[in-house]
């Protein structure tokens, strides 16, 4: 089973949304990891808006990049440019992807507005999450 890393710097959204959807689409053929350089507790936008696909994250918790010092992952993922740019220095082999989304918790409106963000990034993680397990 390969093992991938998700990346973002506060672990509370994107990173969640994104492991949520590799552990779906996988199979059983990764086991997805998600963390951030600082952590922010996992978003209640988040887990609302998965739910609503029907991906429950409501057990995840908001990890710090080194608490996964000592795992040997196949693939690390950043899903936000600030994670790539100041990301420690990572002790891995591991294959390196980079796709920046927006971050929906800057979202501002109504409630609805906001939540439309969340859908809106949401969407579009489930999207390259299903390209990236399908590539594997």
């Amino acid at each position: 089973m390969k093992k991938v890393l998700v990346l973002c710097t506060g672990n509370s959204c994107r990173s969640q949304i994104m492991q949520g959807y590799l552990n779906h689409f996988s199979d059983n053929k990764i086991e997805a990891y998600s963390a951030g350089i600082e952590t922010h507790g996992v978003n209640p936008k988040a887990i609302k808006v998965l739910a609503e696909d029907g991906i429950d994250i409501l057990h995840h918790t908001s990890n710090h990049v080194d608490e996964y010092r000592d795992v040997n992952f196949d693939y690390l993922i950043t899903v936000c440019d600030h994670a790539k740019e100041n990301c420690p220095w990572f002790p891995s082999d591991a294959e390196r992807f980079h796709q920046s989304f927006d971050d929906p918790a800057k979202a501002t409106g109504t409630d609805e507005e906001i939540l439309n963000d969340f859908r809106r990034v949401r969407d579009e993680i489930k999207k390259y999450a299903s390209t990236f397990v399908n590539n594997l």
